[in-house]
């Protein structure tokens, strides 16, 4: 995207019924750190990849509790993902104390995404620069949003946002129709496992990816690294992503043509990931 005359102001269309700043804030979104969702009956499962802005500094944290049956990950501009995540605590506090019921999530979605959809509509206000994946236990069972800078808002299965998210997306459409009567431990399995395709090529550890759950009997908690570690080493996916990995480069080495010194740079360079910001 290119700054043009129709960018300067959130309220100005362009010719072609564009919103400039709406799709900046949206293109936000897709340059932060890569978030997961996926629910099933009755558990929903967040996972984010944790990113530091260097080796000196600790990664921001990207996934929050709102309340025991509601809780977000995060991708994009994290101070608007706490402030935002704050509004939705003092809505659940409210409702809570008003109703003596916990709030619906659905509900609590519609509420997030006004809130959203008024800064694509006043001229001294700019989008809120980050997207939400909502996850949440009510009494019509478990349910998992995307909330859009836009204002817009979706309910899906499985879900993923942020850089390289599409990998991810990937998998989970090969996967999706298993989530629904999937256990709580699959569910975890399939959260780290799309978690992995969004790595490229980077090992699958407990240091570079946070995992949250809530579901039926379990209030939204987030595990702690020694139990995601294990997770990983009991599923095997370390093992499972050099697995696959290890046996095209024996067929290659069987079947090598007369310059294959060229082959292995350009696969080389096919796995660069780009960096992220």
């Amino acid at each position: 995207m290119f700054r043009n005359q129709y960018d300067t102001d959130v309220t100005t269309w362009s010719p072609a019924g564009r919103l400039f700043q709406v799709e900046y804030a949206m293109e936000a979104v897709k340059q932060g750190s890569a978030a997961i969702g996926l629910r099933s009956k009755t558990h929903v499962v967040l996972g984010c990849v944790n990113k530091a802005n260097s080796e000196l500094s600790s990664h921001q944290k990207k996934i929050f509790k709102v309340d025991d049956h509601i809780g977000v990950a995060i991708a994009g501009l994290t101070a608007d993902g706490r402030v935002l995540s704050r509004y939705m605590r003092n809505e659940c506090i409210n409702y809570s104390f008003t109703y003596e019921s916990p709030l619906p999530v659905g509900r609590l979605v519609v509420q997030l995404a006004d809130k959203a959809q008024v800064c694509t509509q006043r001229s001294w206000k700019r989008p809120y620069g980050v997207g939400l994946l909502v996850a949440g236990l009510d009494e019509s069972g478990a349910h998992l949003y995307y909330n859009c800078p836009s204002g817009n808002y979706f309910e899906y299965q499985a879900f993923a946002i942020g850089s390289r998210s599409q990998a991810a997306k990937t998998y989970l459409e090969r996967r999706f129709e298993s989530f629904r009567d999937a256990s709580r431990d699959d569910l975890v399995k399939d959260a780290l496992m799309a978690i992995r395709e969004t790595l490229q090529g980077e090992t699958l550890k407990s240091l570079v990816c946070t995992v949250a759950v809530v579901g039926v009997g379990e209030p939204f908690h987030i595990l702690d690294q020694g139990t995601v570690q294990q997770m990983i080493d009991a599923f095997e996916i370390v093992a499972e992503q050099e697995g696959p990995a290890a046996e095209p480069d024996t067929e290659a080495g069987q079947e090598a043509s007369a310059e294959p010194e060229p082959e292995q740079g350009a696969a080389a360079g096919e796995g660069v990931a780009p960096m992220d910001i």
